[in-house]
């Protein structure tokens, strides 16, 4: 198993939290339809941020939720568990955002 990470020697150039954004947001679901693996990228970033991710159903309603504090890393990956009976189409939204600062 590799993780990615960063040192602060690394020569990153690291975004301000004005500047910090989700760059690619991707979503498979596993075989069994209740389960979906998410990757989220961000630009590097100075301060770590918070992102909040929902998971929708075609009628709205919020079916799995993922709060992300301080992730270490700018690339991660989780699984996410569907919640009720299977209702097509789903929606993935994840918003990325700091407490005392700037939410995309």
């Amino acid at each position: 198993m590799t993780m990615d990470f960063f040192f602060p020697e690394d020569n990153l150039n690291r975004a301000t939290p004005e500047e910090t954004n989700i760059t690619s947001l991707s979503v498979k679901p596993y075989p069994d339809g209740y389960r979906l693996h998410v990757n989220i990228e961000m630009t590097p970033f100075q301060k770590r941020p918070h992102l909040d991710v929902t998971i929708s159903n075609r009628d709205g309603d919020e079916v799995a939720s993922a709060n992300v504090v301080e992730p270490l890393n700018w690339k991660i990956e989780f699984t996410m568990h569907l919640r009720g009976e299977l209702k097509n189409p789903y929606t993935l939204e994840a918003k990325l955002f700091y407490p005392d600062g700037p939410s995309k």
